[in-house]
């Protein structure tokens, strides 16, 4: 009788390190992503060039030497004033999907354990939501309370919940008919400890994966309300 050998988890996190030093793919995007962060952080440092600073001698001119992105209709660098948006946009962006998943997640694991009339209700609801363009509601909801960057984090995170809630919706369904939810019950668990201690953690890898891209359509989502003049306001 052979038996299977079994790496420990030690090297199997080697081995998936050294994987993922070798993909392009991961260490281009990083690099991105470590840029727009640096300039969240220090835009105001490194920008080259005032970003509120107009010249009506220099509107809309194309990409140069001088100006790398061109410069508007102000004749403001185009460039900096990208450099310097990051932080308002990697700020906004972040908390939305942060608001937006903790909402989601909350909700999802309410109606996948519950089921029944609970999950009918609610489901209906989200289908509502969903059959209306999301750009549509978060404008509406923006004219209703205002643009202040607060206003759009909270708009944004409640467009998010119910997609997320439904894909949680669908994991906590298979999760709470497995064996472990049965033993948790039969052991006299609550529901609250059942949703949160038992199912919350085997579904956290989608939750994760969820909130991932969210946060990548958060920032279509901003930039898209701002150049409707619904979302981070001038001059930012």
């Amino acid at each position: 009788m052979t038996t299977v050998q079994v790496a420990p988890p030690r090297r199997l996190r080697s081995e998936r390190t050294r994987r993922a030093a070798r993909s392009a793919t991961l260490l281009v995007g990083l690099a991105i992503l470590g840029f727009w962060v640096l300039c969240a952080v220090f835009g105001s440092r490194i920008a080259p060039i005032d970003p509120y600073a107009d010249n009506l001698l220099a509107t809309l001119e194309p990409p140069s030497w001088v100006h790398w992105f061109g410069t508007d209709q102000l004749g403001r660098d185009v460039f900096t004033r990208a450099i310097v948006g990051a932080s308002d946009i990697l700020t906004v962006a972040p908390l939305a999907t942060l608001l937006g998943t903790l909402l989601g997640t909350a909700l999802g694991l309410f109606v996948g354990y519950y089921r029944g009339a609970v999950d009918d209700l609610v489901s209906r609801i989200i289908e509502a939501l969903q059959a209306l363009p999301l750009v549509i509601v978060a404008l509406v909801a923006l004219a209703a309370v205002g643009t202040s960057n607060l206003a759009v984090v909270m708009v944004i995170g409640f467009v998010f919940t119910p997609l997320i809630a439904r894909t949680v919706r669908s994991a906590v369904l298979i999760e709470s008919s497995l064996d472990y939810v049965a033993a948790a019950r039969l052991r006299g668990d609550g529901a609250l400890d059942i949703m949160f201690v038992e199912i919350l953690p085997n579904v956290l890898p989608l939750i994760v994966v969820e909130a991932t891209v969210r946060f990548g359509y958060a920032i279509f989502f901003v930039a898209s309300l701002s150049f409707l003049g619904f979302g981070i306001q001038p001059p930012s």
